[in-house]
């Protein structure tokens, strides 16, 4: 027998490639049941001719000598590159979307996306897959079988795909950059994946709302919702899950694994993707930048829902009353109404939560534990108190605006004032081009000029109104009902607001406060215009404008 040896370089040592020719025949290699004299010292498999060796010993070295001339993609054996020019000329094409495949199975599998068909089906949840493969790779959930092992942390994968990324993990190299803005990649997947950010494009599309994503399993997490399936199941809590990376990240609860550290206050993360969005607590970073207002978020899903505002769309629908929201969490909330309300047993209204049928019942009961200790005023809930003193009794007010050194009592209040500044108009009528620097200001046009919305409109004068309370009041004023009544002079009112603010001139106590100079008034609408005097005597905006120059 004659042995002819090939050397080539292999992770930095020498591949021997073993040919064996004699008198007595070929041996047969019990991997692919071929039979070949030429033999691979790598892999052990057998070949029958010089070539097709020569071939498969780029596929050790990672050589892809063979260059396609119609799309420039290459390829480490002559037959390989052959099968992919079928797509070029169309050989086997799908005669119901037109798209090219390189082999007639190939074209066989993909005729099955058309007609539905899903001839494997597993034993254990009967889930059907078009393709023998996709049912081995399923099984394996059910098994728990990981067969691809990480030789340097002995993690376990199900795919070899798992494993293929995981392996990069341990290495510093990122041999794939980015063609526009030089980023690095350590997978060619991964690179033109994120070549998509560039180009736009989203080429998987939900069949039911038409929304697009750029990766497949993103839009496959996407139709769950619209499915309401959730295949992987936590089995400590049965909580179920639309993705396994989910149930993974789940799981880390009952173990108590936060493997990923941050580096300045300690804090652990199940996900590395939660530990980056954490740094930028400590980093002051809000890459996300809204382009009708400007505001910026440290998350892209924070931008999409502040988008909605804007835009007005509401692309969670509920099912049951066709109720629509912007934000997902919204819906899961309001469903809680039709499948396990928590109703009051006097006037059958429902809460999603059982702590609001608990303070909603002490409007029923008149019901006031909280007390305020310097006027005496009551309140159901401990918060509203809280939120009391705050507002009426305390002179803080720790929110300035730049622009002119106004100053609020929180935040929400300022955001809206620095509007009048800036110009901003963040909420924006979707049927026109109209925008507005309020919500109030936008639903008003809405009903105006568009009838949208909820129209509340007087028997009396056709007067219309967006709010209950308002059209309330308003229809008071007609039937010359006035319910309100001063326990200190027989005059009586309509709202209760206008009893309010009347009984403050039978007290001498004043509960609102100047911010600026801690002088104290009767009624909020004396303080308000003070305020605008006091800023002025005490040169507050020539400050600040000397400060801007």
């Amino acid at each position: 027998m004659q042995v002819y040896l090939l050397c080539c370089a292999y992770s930095g040592s020498s591949v021997d490639l073993e040919t064996e020719a004699g008198s007595t025949g070929s041996t047969v290699h019990p991997r692919d049941n071929k039979s070949g004299p030429y033999l691979c010292t790598v892999c052990h498999k057998r070949f029958r001719t010089r070539r097709v060796l020569a071939d498969h010993r780029n596929t050790h070295i990672g050589v892809n000598a063979y260059q396609c001339t119609q799309c420039a993609k290459r390829f480490s054996s002559r037959q390989i590159l052959r099968q992919h020019m079928n797509i070029h000329s169309g050989k086997y094409q799908c005669t119901e979307c037109m798209k090219c495949f390189d082999s007639n199975y190939a074209l066989a599998l993909h005729r099955r996306s058309h007609s539905g068909q899903k001839p494997f089906e597993c034993i254990v949840c009967l889930k059907q897959f078009a393709r023998l493969s996709h049912l081995a790779h399923h099984d394996r959930i059910h098994s728990g079988e990981k067969p691809y092992k990480c030789h340097v942390c002995d993690k376990a994968f199900r795919w070899s795909g798992g494993l293929t990324v995981h392996a990069s993990m341990h290495t510093t190299d990122k041999p794939y950059k980015c063609r526009v803005c030089d980023k690095a990649f350590r997978l060619r997947t991964s690179r033109n994946k994120h070549m998509r950010i560039h180009t736009g494009e989203k080429p998987f599309e939900c069949t039911v709302c038409g929304r697009r994503f750029t990766q497949s399993h993103h839009y496959l997490s996407h139709s769950r919702i619209h499915s309401g399936e959730k295949p992987y199941k936590c089995h400590v809590c049965y909580k179920a899950f639309t993705r396994s990376g989910d149930l993974n990240t789940h799981m880390r609860a009952h173990t108590g694994d936060y493997p990923y550290k941050c580096g300045v206050c300690g804090k652990g993360f199940p996900r590395c993707k939660e530990l980056n969005i954490h740094m930028r607590v400590h980093t002051g970073e809000r890459p996300f930048e809204c382009t009708v207002c400007g505001r910026r978020f440290t998350q892209s899903v924070h931008l999409d829902n502040h988008s909605r505002i804007h835009s007005g769309e509401k692309p969670y629908r509920c099912r049951v009353c066709d109720r629509a929201f912007r934000q997902r969490g919204g819906l899961t909330i309001h469903m809680k109404l039709h499948t396990d309300p928590y109703k009051c047993r006097v006037c059958d209204k429902v809460f999603t939560h059982p702590s609001g049928l608990k303070y909603h019942v002490k409007i029923h009961t008149a019901e006031k534990p909280c007390k305020c200790l310097m006027c005496d005023k009551c309140f159901k809930r401990p918060c509203d108190l809280r939120l009391h003193k705050r507002y009426v009794h305390s002179n803080q007010r720790p929110c300035e605006c730049s622009y002119c050194g106004k100053t609020f009592k929180n935040n929400a209040t300022l955001k809206i004032h620095v509007n009048i500044h800036t110009g901003a108009k963040p909420y924006s009528c979707r049927q026109c081009s109209s925008s507005f620097i309020w919500q109030s200001q936008l639903s008003a046009h809405m009903m105006a000029s568009h009838n949208e919305g909820t129209v509340l409109t007087c028997d009396f004068c056709q007067k219309k109104y967006t709010h209950s309370g308002n059209f309330n009041r308003h229809v008071l004023q007609h039937n010359a009902v006035k319910p309100y009544v001063c326990s200190e002079c027989p005059k009586r009112f309509c709202a209760a607001v206008d009893l309010k603010q009347h009984q403050s001139v039978h007290s001498d106590f004043k509960q609102f406060c100047c911010g600026k100079c801690g002088k104290y008034f009767k009624n909020k609408r004396s303080v308000v215009h003070h305020f605008d005097k006091c800023t002025d005597r005490l040169g507050i905006i020539g400050v600040f404008n000397s400060h801007a120059s």
